[in-house]
């Protein structure tokens, strides 16, 4: 027994010394975090301009190490550094990879890794068009640039995020987040830095020069552009009212086309994309004949400024059935892909028929900057229309689905276009939308205008017991609009669900403006602190197509009809 008591004395002995140890580490850790140097604090002045609005500030100076010895460095120069280290960083993430990847021991992860390089490569393709446009400007007119800079950015955000999302094993995507880490960091300075250039310019004695017609276009709350009564801003010129008003919705000429009964020169779209011409100049059109065409389409990132119009959406169908259930990655499962930047898609349909069965099956994914899409249909279950990544328009369009079916990161406005609302699995509820945005000084969002959210005539009977909602929270800082629409009984009173526990209730931006139906009422809505019900017409023309996508800079080229601002 007295063995016994001794043995229970050190125990209490060395229990009370752990304790107080551990306290003594908590305090000196606790102080060491309070008075941890501010990594800016020993830098240069032009280093602390420049990283000061930055939220990762140690690899912001070290970004910039290069260049901060060099006492006459320029601007220009440290931009310049910025942009090279990010792009190096994305660099390093495609060798990780690749070497990651080969720990892969699944046909499914084995694919998410191919994705991963082929979409870190598309982010250097950005940083690319970002160091392009910085070099070739003149600095002070650098905040005409600031829109698409942002675009281009926030593009190189959701590729780095999409590459992530790709890998379904935990530790492998524990070990790729860590090897994407540093290009991460640096990617949000870079957004930081454009988004707050203008005091960063001060400090380097440079005067700002932003032309009138830019700085109408910026998407800030001072410049939301007043309309007339035909939602044109006042002050819009009469020579642009009348090219708006001469909006040509005949089909050009087309330079090929696809029929499958031999009466083109082609009988598969992939055959026509692969005469795309070299040296291409002006739009490179394609008519595709009605008919059911069962292949998957890739627009590739050269194949710019391609046309490509059918007969009607019910006529001239590009159909797949690739889906997560058969081991696809969500990225490869679109019947249709567009990366080729100023697309424009006219009168087809776009299916994915995997059936709610299938899971992730995407009908239509689009990472084209400046692309629309004007009387299509895309109809599919889980993950319909993939916005990935850019500016984009879409236009007295049908998009069906049920689970988070218009999901991505790209800068997306649906406007007159019927959603339509289908039969989800059982023990399923419906989502419209799921917007991926990561980083918050990402201009991406996922915006309907004067649509209509109806439900399929399947669901009609049970449209009460199946929980439809118009969004969840994909990321942190999920943002989308829903704004003079007609939403019909059957969204949910709460409107919108969350993703996981508390997960971007916080940090998200969901916003209805001005809806009509029977699912409008919003007094019993979420009470989430990023949900907004808004009252402001000024705070809703923030999301409306010049402010949010620069539209009236290239939708006018298209020849597609759109309303610039809002419904009287």
């Amino acid at each position: 027994m007295k063995g016994k008591l001794i043995g229970l004395g050190i125990s209490i002995i060395i229990i009370v010394g752990v304790a107080v140890g551990l306290v003594y580490f908590v305090r000196r850790t606790h102080y060491a975090n309070e008075h941890k140097p501010d990594p800016l604090s020993s830098t240069s002045k032009a280093v602390q301009a420049i990283c000061s609005p930055t939220d990762y500030k140690e690899a912001c100076v070290q970004s910039l190490a290069s260049v901060a010895k060099n006492q006459s460095a320029s601007l220009q120069d440290y931009i310049h550094a910025a942009i090279m280290a990010t792009m190096d960083a994305v660099k390093q993430g495609i060798d990780k990879s690749d070497s990651i990847g080969k720990e892969a021991n699944d046909p499914l992860n084995k694919m998410a890794f191919e994705d991963c390089k082929e979409l870190l490569r598309l982010a250097t393709d950005e940083l690319q068009a970002v160091l392009s446009d910085v070099s070739d400007v003149n600095m002070s007119t650098m905040k005409n640039k600031e829109d698409d800079l942002k675009n281009w950015l926030s593009a190189t955000v959701a590729y780095e995020q999409s590459c992530l999302d790709g890998v379904d094993n935990s530790d492998l995507k524990e070990k790729m987040t860590k090897g994407l880490d540093n290009a991460s960091q640096l990617t949000s300075n870079m957004l930081a830095i454009v988004s707050e250039i203008s005091p960063i310019f001060s400090h380097f004695g440079i005067n700002i020069n932003v032309s009138n017609y830019s700085r109408r276009l910026l998407n800030t709350n001072e410049n939301v552009p007043k309309v007339d009564k035909d939602g044109f801003p006042t002050w819009l010129s009469s020579e642009d009212r009348k090219l708006l008003g001469r909006i040509n919705t005949n089909n050009p000429k087309p330079n090929v086309i696809v029929a499958q009964d031999g009466s083109g020169q082609f009988k598969t779209i992939n055959d026509a994309l692969k005469a795309y011409p070299k040296n291409l100049q002006g739009k490179y059109v394609i008519y595709v004949k009605a008919g059911i065409y069962n292949e998957q389409v890739l627009i590739t990132k050269d194949q710019t400024n391609v046309y490509m119009y059918g007969d009607g959406p019910r006529r001239t169908i590009v159909t797949g059935r690739k889906s997560f259930r058969d081991g696809v990655s969500t990225y490869k499962t679109a019947t249709f892909a567009v990366i080729g930047n100023g697309f424009i898609g006219k009168s087809m349909g776009f299916q994915n028929t995997a059936g709610a069965e299938g899971h992730q099956a995407v009908a239509l994914r689009v990472q084209s900057d400046m692309s629309a899409f004007y009387n299509c249909r895309m109809d599919g279950y889980q993950d319909t229309l993939y916005p990935q990544a850019h500016r984009q328009f879409y236009r007295n369009c049908v998009i069906s689905g049920t689970v988070d079916f218009i999901f991505g990161d790209g800068s997306a406005i649906i406007q007159n276009s019927l959603i339509v609302v289908r039969k989800p699995m059982d023990n399923q509820q419906n989502t419209v939308t799921a917007q991926g945005k990561k980083d918050h000084r990402e201009i991406t969002g996922i915006i309907i205008h004067n649509c209509r959210i109806v439900p399929e005539q399947k669901l009609f009977a049970d449209r009460f017991k199946i929980p439809t909602f118009l969004g969840r929270p994909w990321k942190e800082y999920s943002t989308t609009i829903i704004m003079q629409s007609m939403l019909a009984d059957f969204i949910h009173p709460a409107g919108w669900m969350p993703w996981a526990g508390n997960f971007a209730l916080d940090t998200l931006y969901y916003g209805e403006y001005a809806n009509r139906g029977p699912g409008a009422d919003t007094t019993r809505r979420v009470r989430w602190k990023g949900y907004h019900v808004i009252t402001n017409r000024d705070e809703a023309m923030r999301f409306t197509i010049g402010p949010f996508i620069q539209g009236l800079q290239w939708l006018p080229s298209s020849t597609m009809p759109f309303l610039l601002g809002l419904k009287n």
